[in-house]
């Protein structure tokens, strides 16, 4: 028997989201520094995870690539707080400027992207593949480009700051971090639950019926990818302070095969199961490299494919799904 059954589905969804957000906001209790300086990082991944969600599991669009996003928003924070972009000093080196920049850059970027591959009708596997490669190139770019620290990247990031002070206490850092990823996912929320998230969802599970009705569905995609990578991009920009240096391995093939992986875990059809999946792994990853040394990834992928194969709405999709088992 369901232990949550004499309790409505929207009522256990949002008792689950207020213990989720007391255990992390009591985490830093346990005061060990180095484990707060990595759960730290790991909802800046948390806030990535959430970003693919709202394309993958709300839009229906794979996204192979997504990584590039978080990169790029990683390193307009790098350039800019560190003043090595050319005209720009003073508040345009400010924390709050960069992450505003992080947004636009990448939000632009993925408008101008998905406006030649969406407006081409390009989609699923093909859509993939091209996003895949644009990430692949953006590694490499960045690999090759010793104005951006090349392969060895950038380091020695500014610490956050709010108004000229500096957050130089992890335990401070951590709780802003937590904050601006509680107000993006009501953000993100608050998307998919209005019309145009009814909308999107239409357009993921029959994009021919909704273009019936008239909707453009090339500019619904670029709207929902650009605000995707818009996210992504904050992210990125987020970890580059919180990890205080970027590389271009953020760009690339790994960390976007390792979001898929995080997304499918937790569940893509639901913002916080993405979410609390990317936190997960990570921890577990955290906790078993050292011991188990690369081992750890042979029973991530044995637990992936059991998910796939018993739980295909994730982990915690499963239990925060509104609709019923099939």
């Amino acid at each position: 028997m369901n232990k949550f059954a004499f309790i409505s589905p929207n009522g256990r969804v949002n008792i689950i989201r207020i213990f989720v957000l007391i255990a992390l906001g009591c985490f830093p209790l346990l005061q060990d520094a180095y484990l707060l300086s990595q759960l730290t990082v790991f909802l800046v991944y948390g806030l990535f995870a959430m970003s693919l969600s709202l394309i993958w599991g709300y839009g229906g669009i794979l996204c192979f690539g997504h990584a590039v996003f978080f990169g790029i928003g990683a390193y307009i924070m790098a350039l800019t707080t560190k003043g090595m972009i050319p005209g720009m000093t003073g508040i345009f080196t400010s924390t709050l400027f960069a992450l505003l920049l992080s947004i636009a850059g990448t939000a632009l970027f993925a408008s101008i992207l998905g406006y030649f591959l969406f407006s081409g009708r390009l989609s699923g596997p093909y859509f993939g593949i091209v996003t895949l490669a644009v990430a692949v190139v953006a590694e490499r770019i960045a690999t090759k480009w010793d104005y951006i620290g090349g392969f060895n990247g950038l380091t020695n990031i500014p610490a956050f700051s709010i108004g000229g002070y500096e957050v130089l206490d992890p335990l401070v850092l951590f709780y802003v971090i937590l904050g601006i990823c509680l107000i993006l996912y009501l953000i993100s929320d608050r998307i998919v639950n209005a019309p145009f998230g009814t909308i999107l969802s239409a357009v993921r599970d029959n994009e021919d019926r909704v273009e019936f009705f008239g909707y453009n569905i090339a500019n619904l995609k670029i709207l929902i990818f650009s605000i995707s990578a818009g996210i992504a991009g904050l992210a990125g920009a987020l970890f580059a302070v919180a990890a205080e240096f970027v590389s271009p391995t953020i760009l690339g093939f790994s960390l976007s095969t390792e979001v898929l992986i995080w997304v499918a875990l937790g569940g893509r059809e639901i913002l916080l199961a993405a979410f609390l999946g990317a936190i997960s792994v990570r921890t577990i990853e955290a906790l078993l490299s050292d011991i188990l040394g690369y081992y750890w990834i042979l029973g991530l992928g044995v637990l992936f494919i059991l998910c796939v194969m018993f739980f295909p709405r994730g982990l915690f999709g499963q239990l925060l799904s509104n609709k019923p088992r099939n």
